[in-house]
């Protein structure tokens, strides 16, 4: 979720099919309207360039996956990149996460929620803005299947220390993170630059998972 400054991303992407924007989304967003099918879907909040949403649904082909991201230009990065790669069991919306969960998506209809590097709005005075608050919370715990997971990662030990406050204070219960599918090694998260960037640089990254009885 956190961006690189200075990314260069061409706006003659092809967006289409995989990219939607708001005014074209089924209310609610549900699979046999979006794909076609009843699969289980999971959402990434953030999608960056798309390489989560990339990896993850190339291997997992039973699954639908959604990114949210409310950039313009990742947002036609991540899609061009998903057409290209044929991941059809995949979506990427253009919408703020907030309004896209609570306006979009049904009760109990999600197997998973991913959020990984939030922006930690380090300032004192930013921290309203951080997504991980009761209020986004209050959503994962409403559109979760029961036994579905909300995994988040981060590096940044105040805003993981939140993070746990928020989600003890929630109906959520901590678990163990299971790492995706097309995670390396002892990685979080399939291709993330700033977690190899921080392993390098012998930064801890945290993981946080919590399911929904």
């Amino acid at each position: 979720m956190r961006r690189r400054s200075g990314l260069k991303i061409g706006l003659a992407a092809t967006v289409e099919p995989v990219g939607l924007e708001v005014r074209n989304l089924p209310k609610p967003v549900e699979g046999p309207t979006l794909f076609g099918n009843a699969r289980p879907i999971e959402i990434e909040i953030g999608t960056g360039k798309g390489t989560f949403l990339a990896e993850e649904s190339s291997r997992r082909q039973d699954v639908n996956f959604i990114g949210v991201e409310r950039a313009d230009r990742y947002w036609r990065h991540a899609s061009d990149r998903l057409r290209r790669r044929e991941c059809w069991n995949a979506r990427v919306v253009l919408v703020e996460a907030g309004y896209f969960l609570t306006e979009f998506v049904s009760d109990e209809s999600i197997a998973a929620v991913h959020v990984h590097f939030p922006d930690p709005w380090p300032k004192k005075r930013h921290h309203k803005r951080r997504l991980i608050q009761s209020s986004f919370i209050l959503q994962v715990e409403r559109i979760l299947v029961p036994g579905g997971r909300l995994q988040v990662v981060t590096d940044h030990d105040a805003y993981y220390a939140q993070m746990q406050k928020v989600i003890s204070a929630s109906s959520l219960v901590p678990g163990p993170y299971t790492p995706p599918a097309s995670a390396d090694g002892d990685g979080f998260v399939a291709g993330s630059n700033f977690e190899r960037k921080y392993h390098r640089m012998g930064k801890r990254i945290y993981a946080l998972a919590a399911v929904k009885n």
